[in-house]
């Protein structure tokens, strides 16, 4: 049986022996291991069943500790990771050699961030190495952030999850690479909103998606998904057809008619784009669970995060 708690020690004993365990960090909990040590890193994909031309973010606690597994870090980057880091931001950078090829699936870019969590902070300050960390749930399927979450997930493939509570921002973080002039190109929509990093380096090109060989993490057309299928409607849907049986719903603000109030839930009744992002995985985790046929969902405004949670229930209603 899994073992979850705040014991850091332990964390840090077990990715020392090349284990992976469960850590938690403001966007979604991870799972993480050795990021220089091949066989951990292979064993995350295994956990996951992730396919190995999905490549993964290295985590550490530090700037000087990035530019010790990086070739360069343009101005703009340096920038954005001195205002936004430690924060929700992955950056790309040219990789030096000692970041193994199986973490960048061969790219010679390797995605980096510093997680805003403090627990996770005082692990990586404990380590002598970095930590490659996707979301710790089977591939594809919605993204942990709870330590519960992860224990449901993946069971006893894994010895240890350090719990950190629940998840401050809960979608995964914005990744941004740059272009041969150092433009920036974001990569993943997450939980930056575009606005903020739009401050500081200047207008962004948007590419975040990719049916196969992705430059960047989560860049896969069909991700997030929950098993149930799930059908994104236009914002402010009123109503669903009422002969419509065993449907649940996912709404913005408001409830939609014609669905019984214990089949669906309300990510913000705010209207708070921020309370939204918060609520969504674990939301659509317990409509997922649900004796439901089909989950309705519906999009928000496309500004600030909502274009992320947009992004996301998109990707989850790829069949």
């Amino acid at each position: 049986m899994i073992q979850s708690g705040t014991d850091l020690q332990a964390a840090k004993n077990l990715l020392e022996q090349g284990e992976v365990v469960g850590i938690p960090t403001e966007t979604v909990y991870g799972l993480a291991g050795n990021a220089l040590n091949p066989d951990a890193v292979l064993r995350i994909f295994k956990v996951k069943n992730r396919p190995a031309f999905d490549p993964l973010i290295v985590h550490t606690d530090s700037l000087a500790k990035v530019s010790q597994f990086v070739e360069a870090i343009p101005a703009p980057a340096k920038k954005l990771a001195e205002t936004f880091w430690p924060g929700p931001l992955t950056l790309l950078l040219p990789k030096q050699a000692i970041i193994p090829d199986l973490v960048t699936s061969g790219l010679d870019t390797v995605a980096v961030r510093i997680p805003n969590h403090p627990l996770t902070l005082d692990l990586l300050r404990s380590l002598d190495f970095p930590l490659a960390a996707p979301s710790a749930n089977p591939f594809g399927y919605i993204s942990p952030t709870t330590a519960q979450h992860v224990a449901d997930q993946l069971g006893d493939q894994i010895p240890y999850v350090l719990d950190g509570g629940a998840c401050q921002i809960g979608l995964e973080s914005t990744i941004i690479g740059f272009d041969e002039d150092h433009d920036p190109i974001v990569y993943r929509l997450g939980g930056m909103a575009l606005e903020s990093i739009e401050a500081v380096v200047g207008p962004l090109t948007v590419r975040s998606h990719s049916t196969s060989n992705p430059k960047a993490p989560g860049m896969l057309s069909s991700h997030y998904a929950p098993r149930k299928p799930l059908v994104l409607m236009p914002s402010h849907y009123a109503a669903v057809d009422p002969e419509m049986s065993e449907v649940g719903a996912l709404a913005f603000q408001r409830p939609i008619e014609n669905i019984p109030p214990d089949r669906q839930l309300i990510l913000s009744p705010a209207g708070d784009l921020t309370e939204a992002a918060k609520n969504l995985f674990a939301y659509l985790r317990q409509l997922d669970q649900l004796d439901i046929d089909i989950i309705y969902a519906e999009k928000l405004p496309d500004e600030g995060l909502g274009r992320a949670i947009n992004d996301r229930l998109r990707r989850a209603a790829v069949r």
